[in-house]
């Protein structure tokens, strides 16, 4: 039983749940209304059973991600976070490599067959992701910015990955249905839209990662924003990112409005515009350790509300 809760927390479990619950809503309230009947006589599609197929490929790469990340972060860790490390206390560290191949190897495959019931972008961009979740703890992590834009892309991909995999028709431009086409259009706008949600939230929350674990990634030689600009200008990138997407979030409701979506505005001014300015002030206003796992806490449970919001495209 300690081995299991152990290997649970390793992998991140509650994000793992996060990956999954985006690609399903965003397959049930906006890739399978979007779609006409004709889109389900082509010979490739995004059908249900491999929608989960394709969910469970990106949960166990990002599974095998989280595991090689502490294996190669442990030395930080012992510094960081001593009492929450798993790789050496409970799950020795040759098996933690194993379990990294193993669960990433089950991904690629499942990308595999995915591909060939839709297009094979996505094997070869989930091989990517793969690839650039070894690199990034073996060498990006350490380095300014490009590990936190790293893993903002890769958060995206969880969303854009839905509409590469849909959009099995790039036949459709040689004569295919028109509905198809306008289908894939609106699909790709709401991928665009929530990706880019996905992807300023989780830079925001890299960089409030940095500055929390500023103490062991001096000891060990990283350059993390933080260390290369100062905990100021760290600060103040952040909260122009999230300056930016409080923006956004409140330009998108006046179309909203337009639409009388009541209840749909009045949910993203209470639950991500508030709390969005919340986290901003706390920003502003931290000082010390603790501040900044409250507000990486806070940030990752703002994504909730985010990705629940799909549900009002499948409402209305």
């Amino acid at each position: 039983m300690k081995f299991l809760t152990a290997f649970f927390r390793l992998v991140r479990w509650p994000n793992l749940l996060f990956i999954l619950l985006t690609q399903l809503l965003f397959y049930y309230c906006i890739v399978l209304p979007s779609l006409p009947l004709s889109y389900f006589a082509l010979g490739k599609k995004l059908t249900e059973p491999v929608l989960w197929l394709l969910a469970l490929a990106s949960v166990l790469i990002a599974a095998g991600g989280y595991i090689i990340n502490d294996y190669f972060d442990i030395n930080i860790d012992r510094v960081n976070k001593p009492d929450k490390m798993v790789v050496e206390k409970v799950i020795y560290r040759r098996w933690a490599i194993i379990w990294h191949l193993v669960l990433t190897a089950a991904g690629l495959l499942l990308s595999l067959y995915v591909s060939l019931k839709t297009n094979f972008v996505v094997v070869a961009a989930n091989v990517v992701c793969a690839a650039l979740l070894w690199f990034y703890s073996t060498t990006f992590k350490k380095k300014l910015l490009s590990g936190n834009i790293i893993i903002s892309a890769l958060m995206a991909w969880t969303v854009l990955v839905l509409y590469v995999a849909a959009n099995t028709a790039p036949s459709a431009r040689f004569g295919a249905d028109e509905q198809i086409m306008q289908a894939m259009q609106r699909i790709y706008k709401f991928a665009v839209l929530y990706a880019g949600f996905a992807f300023i939230l989780s830079l925001v929350r890299e960089v409030v990662k940095d500055i929390e674990d500023m103490e062991g990634d001096v000891r060990y030689g990283c350059n993390t924003m933080p260390i290369a600009w100062g905990v100021p200008a760290a600060k103040v990138f952040a909260g122009v990112w999230l300056v930016v997407l409080i923006g956004s979030l409140l330009v998108l409701q006046l179309y909203v409005l337009q639409l009388h979506w009541w209840w749909s505005a009045l949910y993203c001014i209470v639950l991500l515009v508030v709390p969005l300015l919340l986290i901003l002030r706390r920003i502003t206003q931290a000082q010390v350790t603790a501040d900044y796992h409250r507000i990486s806490s806070l940030i990752k449970w703002v994504i909730l509300p985010g990705i629940l919001s799909m549900i009002f495209f499948r409402i209305y």
